[in-house]
């Protein structure tokens, strides 16, 4: 374990295995057909994707999705059973994670206690035996990007836990890698300082322009954070895209259903439009947007975005409309959600602002709307 995260938060690159020129590359990190057995259940299938260099990707999916298993392949600490992997255009093969040119920051940091900021930093670099000057330097330089230029003489346990997560970061930049892996860094840190230390990390990457690689099960902090994120389950891959195209144009019910909050209504294609079709929901008609193209009796999933949910006099303007009854009201600071049920004794969520819908009350009857363009055609099934 500890040669493990030995090599990861230091990154031993030998200097003779640099990799292409730069102005060749065109992705920093590409994986083909890769798959991986833990003894006989496979738990990565035919993974491929390609990273750009100076991107902030991000690999998201729930517990058991086989994100951590592709990052811990990517860098070198798991030989998939099936594939290959490219870093810098270079194919890494068996080669170790000691002789890849990557970091990575942990989420439980792995800092050394009894060292100081600037000794945590300098490690790695004496290591290499990088000389006394130049070790000082970029040490300064690290601490400047991250805005702790002051606190190189404090122990870990002297800094507070965003700061924690600066070092950490950092110690990860120093040692210049073509990649930087991140492991859910911020799952340890509470609410209000893990959105700050998103920014804070978006911030940094956007001024270095180094490839960061950032799994998380985190759906916001993935949205927040990636230029594109790549979205699995159950060891596959199930769509990439960046953070708008997967939430505005999710592929599956699965997609649909963990990034964000959605509303279903499950039904069947009664009729073709040539931007929409018809669907019959239990006895509700209305019309949804068909990308897909899904031909009539197929059975679908309408899908559509509790903040795209209109409610009385706005619900006016919108293209589908229905009566409906308000059967709960949650408050949320900005914003009130309220639970309507429809004629066929379907519970849709509106998210509206809390301001314009101060004067709605439990028990309301009142009139739902959308617009097509908004409620969009997924096949039935999760796509699990």
């Amino acid at each position: 374990m500890f040669c493990w995260l030995f090599y990861t938060a230091f990154g031993f690159v030998p200097q003779k295995e640099s990799m292409v020129a730069t102005e060749k590359i065109q992705y920093d990190c590409v994986l083909r057909n890769v798959s991986h057995y833990f003894g006989s259940n496979q738990v990565l299938h035919d993974v491929s994707l390609s990273i750009h260099k100076g991107e902030l990707f991000g690999i998201l999916g729930p517990s058991g999705s086989g994100k951590t298993t592709t990052m811990r392949i990517i860098g070198g600490f798991i030989i998939p059973d099936h594939g290959e992997v490219y870093l810098q255009n270079e194919l890494m093969g068996h080669r170790p994670a000691y002789r890849r040119n990557t970091t990575m920051v942990f989420q439980h940091l792995a800092l050394f206690p009894h060292m100081t900021v600037f000794n945590n930093l300098a490690y790695g670099l004496k290591i290499r035996k990088t000389p006394a000057n130049e070790i000082k330097a970029r040490v300064a330089n690290a601490l400047e990007a991250v805005h702790l230029e002051n606190l190189g003489k404090r122990y870990p346990k002297q800094l507070s836990g965003g700061q924690q997560q600066r070092v950490a970061l950092a110690r990860a930049l120093i040692l210049e890698p073509g990649v930087v892996l991140f492991d859910e860094p911020l799952g340890s840190l509470d609410l209000k300082l893990r959105r700050e230390m998103q920014i804070e990390i978006k911030n940094i990457q956007r001024r270095l322009g180094t490839t960061f690689i950032y799994v998380t099960h985190d759906q916001q902090e993935a949205l927040n954070l990636c230029d594109r994120i790549a979205i699995m389950d159950r060891g596959k891959i199930e769509q990439i895209g960046s953070a708008e195209e997967i939430y505005e144009r999710p592929q599956t019910r699965f997609i649909a259903d963990f990034i964000g909050d959605t509303n279903f209504l499950d039904g069947k294609v009664r009729a073709l439009k040539e931007n929409a079709s018809t669907v019959d929901a239990n006895g509700l008609v209305f019309h949804a947007k068909n990308e897909n193209r899904f031909e009539i009796g197929k059975a679908v999933a309408v899908c559509i975005r509790p903040e795209r949910i209109l409610l009385g006099e706005s619900a006016g303007k919108c293209d589908t409309r229905h009566p409906a009854h308000i059967i709960n009201i949650v408050y949320s600071g900005p914003m009130r959600r309220c639970i309507v049920e429809l004629p066929n004794r379907a519970r849709l969520k509106a998210d509206l602002d809390a301001k314009d819908s101060a004067d709605f009350r439990v028990g309301d009857k009142t009139q739902i709307g959308w617009f097509v363009k908004d409620a969009r055609l997924l096949p039935a099934k999760a796509g699990r």
